[in-house]
């Protein structure tokens, strides 16, 4: 039994409510996983960015012809090769500079949410449901557009991880109210 408000303060942050077990308390494996992937795939990001810019000094053309026909073996005669080619000559460096930059700040973004999640943070878990939350409608939109299974997934995994997040920000939110009538009942 704690013998004084502070020990009260250690003690509830250390033993689980009445009625919850261990592990909801201290840690949750999925969101903990959840983090994990935020963080590679802004690892993945940086990655591109990193490309983006180093594409900006160079003949983006000419490097995209290369990768196309020569290493990915496609035919430089077919009708997707050359609109791939004609889209990418259009691409002028302000723009390639600008496309680096909105992928840098999408990175941070995932390393922030995924750094956040990995330790546990409540903030992270509002961060990670209010952005996964606002970009639905425009999956949705692009998922009506241009149908495709790849698309189907995404969305699909987007919409069970907002589901989760809220399960869980509101499960946490309870069971912190619990241990403020539980702590206030004690007083």
């Amino acid at each position: 039994m704690p013998s004084s408000p502070q020990d009260l303060r250690i003690s509830s942050r250390t033993e689980p409510a009445e009625g919850y077990a261990q592990d909801e308390v201290h840690g949750d494996k999925w969101l903990v996983l959840i983090g994990v992937l935020k963080l590679v795939k802004g690892f993945l990001f940086i990655l591109l960015g990193v490309g983006a810019l180093r594409l900006l000094h160079r003949d983006l053309v000419g490097f995209l012809a290369h990768w196309i026909v020569v290493v990915l073996r496609f035919d430089p005669e077919s009708h997707a090769v050359n609109f791939i080619l004609a889209k990418a000559a259009l691409i002028h460096p302000r723009e390639l500079r600008m496309l680096s930059a909105g992928i840098f700040l999408y990175a941070a973004l995932d390393l922030v949410e995924g750094t956040g999640l990995v330790l546990e943070k409540v903030w992270a878990e509002y961060v990670t449901l209010f952005i996964t939350a606002a970009f639905l409608p425009w999956e949705f939109y692009e998922l009506i557009r241009h149908f495709s299974l790849f698309k189907i997934g995404l969305v699909l995994a987007n919409v069970l991880i907002v589901l989760y997040l809220l399960w869980l920000v509101q499960a946490q939110a309870r069971r912190r109210m619990t241990r403020l009538v539980h702590r206030k009942s004690r007083e």
